[in-house]
């Protein structure tokens, strides 16, 4: 398979789980306020309120665990870019002492799994 088309594909999967994940928080009763935010340290998924706690989401979605579990994705590196991106968000709301919470919603073979506060900082 050429680059472009691969790369077409996984932005095509990502966009599917994307939506999937959106379809299912909604139904969890969560307002989502934003999709694919970015600023100058990258970009977050999902950016939603849960209750009182601002919930910054990361979908990871895979056709297989062939390569791991999505959620292993999410490593220490990343999860200091999320920690960045969502206090520059956080800030810019003027929302700096706000509940927040980082989850991450995996779908893999279109099951979800969604595991709340995942990570910290």
């Amino acid at each position: 398979m050429q680059f472009a088309q691969k790369n077409f594909y996984k932005k095509l999967l990502g966009k599917v789980g994307e939506d999937k994940a959106v379809s299912f928080l909604k139904k969890q009763g969560f307002k989502i306020t934003e999709r694919n935010y970015k600023n100058a340290f990258g970009e977050i998924d999902i950016i939603a309120k849960d209750g009182e706690y601002t919930v910054f989401i990361e979908v990871k979605t895979r056709t297989s665990d062939a390569f791991g579990f999505p959620s292993e994705a999410v490593d220490f590196r990343k999860r200091q870019k999320y920690g960045r991106i969502a206090q520059a968000y956080l800030a810019g709301k003027g929302l700096s002492d706000a509940a927040c919470r980082f989850d991450v919603v995996e779908i893999e073979d279109g099951k979800i799994n969604h595991t709340k506060d995942a990570f910290s900082l």
